[in-house]
């Protein structure tokens, strides 16, 4: 993703809460978040990271390559199997280079019947080249795309594996985006728009169908190591009681040093197109104004190898507790 930046004076703002014990002080700093009384499943890491090795091996997703029908078709089954009502959304599409792809964003939902809901989102397709590569004998080869976007979508996999064993009180729509990936390096429109094609058509169809979601997460490279999600300028003026919610229980469950209350830039990510749609919406992404996006993103390295266990399990858990908490 590109992701048009209004760069905003970074305001480090770190406030440190004492954990509460009563009985051994000198413990606190051994505090854990296994240690935190929790309303939602424990979010199993080791699932996540298979989930997201299953997907790196189909090879790299980029639209219209066999590794996409194929990784399409996984993702599908998977959520048809943890008991999802699934259905893939898209139409001919023709992205920025003129090229026309057939659009598949991957749809699913728990407890339809469910009033009130959660919609939680990830793009699922690759970047079709390495175009931020130190080498850039590596800009035209695709790449592994592990953390952007395999991450995001094997933390959905995993929640929605939890949410077939035990039900929330709401219901939840998983929307996988397709073609979110596949925009132009340096698009100067207002919205910037040859990306998050999938998040666009949704959005259309979603007004257009009246669909309603109490609020909406997306996720966004949520398995780098050392992870930090900033609160992103559109997060914080259009969803501002979500992004207040989601790092809260953050940061009261034990991950604080992922879910940081730094404000950052304009990042036109999917959530944008989920709040066009009515969906007051935030962005989980691994981002700073000071250091730019993920270390790897959009080059070679974006690999396995690189994906931090640690980080899928505080996006995972902070996640699932925040729609266990609903009611």
């Amino acid at each position: 993703m590109n992701k048009k930046l209004l760069i905003l004076p970074v305001i480090a703002l770190i406030t440190f809460q004492a954990c509460k014990n009563d009985k051994k002080p000198a413990e606190e700093s051994n505090a854990t978040p296994q240690e935190v009384k929790l309303v939602s499943p424990e979010f199993n890491a080791d699932s996540a990271f298979a989930y997201t090795k299953a997907q790196v091996d189909f090879g790299p997703r980029i639209p219209g390559t066999v590794a996409h029908q194929k990784c399409a078709d996984y993702l599908v089954s998977k959520l048809k199997s943890f008991g999802a009502e699934v259905k893939v959304q898209g139409a001919k599409t023709t992205t920025y280079d003129g090229k026309s792809f057939q659009l598949k964003n991957i749809l699913a939902s728990f407890s339809p019947e469910k009033k009130n809901r959660i919609l939680v989102a990830a793009h699922w397709d690759a970047r079709p080249f390495s175009d931020q590569d130190a080498d850039a004998a590596n800009h035209t080869k695709p790449f592994d795309a592990a953390n952007d976007a395999g991450s995001g979508v094997a933390v959905i996999l995993e929640m929605a594996r939890q949410i077939h064993q035990k039900q929330p009180d709401v219901g939840v729509d998983f929307v996988l985006w397709d073609l979110e990936d596949y925009g132009k390096a340096n698009d100067e429109t207002p919205d910037e728009t040859t990306w998050c094609l999938g998040s666009q058509y949704w959005a259309k169809n979603a007004a257009a169908t009246g669909y309603k979601a109490l609020f909406g997460i997306n996720l966004d490279m949520v398995g780098g190591g050392s992870a930090q999600f900033t609160q992103d300028e559109i997060s914080r003026q259009l969803a501002p009681a979500i992004v207040n919610k989601v790092w809260d229980i953050g940061n009261e469950i034990g991950y604080s040093s992922y879910f940081v209350r730094i404000p950052s830039g304009k990042l036109v990510d999917d959530h944008f197109w989920m709040n066009k749609a009515g969906v007051p919406s935030v962005d989980i992404i691994h981002y700073n104004d000071n250091s730019g996006f993920y270390i790897n993103w959009h080059t070679q390295l974006d690999n396995l190898a690189n994906i931090d266990k640690n980080t899928l399990k505080a996006t995972g858990q902070t996640v699932l507790e925040t729609i266990y908490r609903e009611k």
